[in-house]
C-alpha cells in the first residue's frame, strides 16, 4: 500500500487547489469534482521536488504572539516614520547595519527578513551567501548595537522558540 504522504504530500494545498478549481469553474458538477480532485493530487506531487522542507511550528501560541507584536510594531513604526518625515529639521540618521543571524533554517530567516522589511523605516537589503548575516537599512539609527539587540529580542529570539527549539 502506498502511504498517503506519497500521493498527497501537501493535503492543505490540495484542498485549496480543489476549492479554487471549483470556484473558477463556478460549478459543483461531479465531473468538476473529479477533474479538480485529480489536479489537486497531481500538482503537489509534481511540484514537491521544488519545495523546500518546511520546519514544523514547535509553539503555535508563540507564533500568534509574534504576529500580534509585529502588527503593533508596524503601526508604531508608521507613526515614528511619519514624525521623521514631517519634522522640518529633518534629523534622520540612516545607516546600513550588518545583523548577525543565529537562526539556521531558511524559512524562519525569511520570516525575520520579511518582518524587518514590513516594519516602516527598516528594509532587509541582503542575506549573505553563508546565511549568517543580514544587511539591514534603517532610516533612523541612534545606536547600531541597540538596533541589533532590539531585533534579536523582539523578532529573532521568538522565531527561534517557534521553529527551532
Amino acid at each position: 500500500m502506498i502511504p498517503p504522504t506519497r500521493w498527497l504530500p501537501m493535503p492543505v494545498l490540495s484542498l485549496l487547489l480543489l476549492i479554487v478549481w471549483l470556484l473558477l469553474q463556478q460549478s459543483i458538477a461531479l465531473g468538476q469534482w473529479i477533474l479538480g480532485g485529480a489536479l489537486a493530487i497531481v500538482i503537489p506531487v509534481v511540484c514537491r521536488p521544488f519545495w523546500e522542507r518546511q520546519p514544523t511550528i514547535k509553539r503555535p501560541w508563540k507564533l500568534i504572539v509574534y504576529i500580534l507584536r509585529a502588527l503593533k510594531d508596524i503601526v508604531v513604526a508608521n507613526l515614528q516614520v511619519s514624525k521623521l518625515i514631517l519634522d522640518p529639521r529633518g534629523r534622520m540618521r540612516p545607516a546600513f547595519v550588518e545583523y548577525p543571524l543565529t537562526l539556521k533554517e531558511n524559512f524562519p530567516i525569511t520570516i525575520l527578513a520579511s518582518t524587518i522589511t514590513l516594519t516602516p523605516g527598516t528594509v532587509s537589503a541582503h542575506l549573505r551567501l553563508d546565511g549568517r548575516t543580514l544587511l539591514i537599512h534603517a532610516l533612523d539609527v541612534a545606536d547600531i548595537d541597540n538596533l541589533v539587540d532590539e531585533i534579536h529580542q523582539r523578532y529573532e529570539r521568538p522565531l527561534m522558540e517557534i521553529f527551532e527549539s
